[in-house]
């Protein structure tokens, strides 16, 4: 392992979407594709939320995502529109869908390579990034990914703090990936090394602070 500039950090824990992935080009249209198949199934959705409700959702839980979108229905009938959205969004990736960054194979193949531990810390689904990180090549590099799991784990800052327990690792030797402010919240909740990507889907003045900078994945490899 080599040294780095905030000293030994064994384990990398990316975010995915904005990080690794953008499902930005058929995010919309598989949300709207979802509820549009409920309503027509079951008339109970009036008017369907706008691109810009359900794109300024985007990176939060999924729980959260739904009762903001689709706060007169039911959990259990949000959950239901829920599951659908994955089924498609998955299909669509497998299908050559969402853009992925430039580097990703490359520079997760590198970081291996390197010796480090290689883990997800990400608000979505465990089939979604599992599909993510598969078609990209990469999966077999991740460690088993700890996802939000609606009774133990509900929060990335959570999911980082199993990877310490798990692994019985220093928190400062979980370098944290990201670019959303719940990446950073979640690094700094544990008093974990934040690294921004400054790629991503976050928005002026989101990030407060940081350690280090990445205008791109290979970017990392000067770092790691």
């Amino acid at each position: 392992m080599q040294e780095n500039r905030l000293g030994e950090i064994r384990m990398v824990a990316f975010d995915v979407d904005g990080t690794l992935f953008s499902s930005e080009s058929i995010i919309f249209k598989t949300y709207v594709q979802a509820i549009e198949e409920f309503a027509a199934k079951t008339g109970k959705i009036a008017s369907l939320p706008t691109h810009d409700q359900i794109m300024n959702e985007i990176g939060k839980p999924v729980r959260t995502i739904f009762a903001n979108l689709l706060p007169s229905l039911p959990e259990v009938e949000r959950d239901t529109i829920s599951a659908r959205v994955l089924d498609l969004l998955c299909d669509s990736i497998r299908s050559g869908g969402g853009d992925f960054y430039a580097g990703v194979g490359s520079t997760i193949h590198y970081l291996k390579e390197k010796g480090y531990t290689i883990t997800c810390a990400s608000n979505g689904r465990k089939a979604y990034i599992e599909t993510v990180l598969d078609t990209a090549g990469v999966l077999q590099y991740f460690e088993p990914i700890v996802v939000i799991n609606q009774d133990t784990i509900h929060t990335k800052g959570e999911i980082l703090a199993e990877y310490v327990r798990k692994y019985n690792l220093e928190p400062k030797s979980i370098a944290m990936i990201g670019d959303r402010f719940s990446d950073w919240e979640a690094a700094k909740e544990n008093g974990c090394p934040f690294g921004f990507c400054t790629y991503g889907h976050g928005l002026p003045g989101e990030i407060p602070d940081f350690h280090w900078k990445f205008d791109d994945l290979p970017t990392l490899k000067e770092f790691f």
